[in-house]
């Protein structure tokens, strides 16, 4: 019965995000949307060659309390660094080595990096590992290490690897 069931998130979120938009629940809506959002789901598979599997659900709720809080925090920071004044930021690149390889796993990184202010994936080197990272105040590189290979890293590799 599961293996149905994982078939039918897709076309059943299309449909009712079609209805949503359009207002309206008559059946001339309802047949339409129905129709794309099968058509669209089956046009889809192509595009999703690795499927993901998240192997602890809790820890991944645990990970987005964590980076919805870092997210104020680092709002708050930028904010007073660009209210501050005078004394201008140092914005740097920092390379940092990653042991993650799932690329939902990465994908997941790269938008808690990029969601965080202050911080922005610059680049990837997949041979090596090396996530290349661009920070608005770079003034102690080893918190940053820290920050994004325990903090998000380690997380991400139980849930994904």
């Amino acid at each position: 019965m599961r293996r149905y069931t994982k078939h039918l998130f897709l076309p059943l979120l299309l449909l009712g995000l079609w209805l949503l938009l359009n207002d309206s629940l008559s059946p001339g809506y309802l047949v339409l949307g129905l129709f794309l959002a099968t058509a669209l789901s089956l046009a889809a598979i192509p595009f999703r060659p690795v499927k993901a599997s998240i192997r602890h659900p809790f820890l991944a709720l645990k990970l987005i309390a964590q980076v919805a809080w870092d997210i104020v925090l680092s709002n708050i920071a930028v904010g007073h660094l660009v209210l501050k004044g005078p004394q201008a930021p140092r914005p740097g690149f920092l390379a940092i080595p990653l042991r993650l390889t799932d690329p939902h796993g990465l994908a997941a990184l790269a938008c808690i990096i990029t969601y965080t202010p202050g911080t922005v994936w610059s680049g990837f080197d997949y041979e090596t590992r090396i996530l290349t990272l661009h920070i608005l105040d770079l003034q102690d590189e080893q918190q940053w290490l820290d920050t994004i290979q325990k903090r998000y890293e380690s997380p991400l590799l139980e849930i994904f690897q």
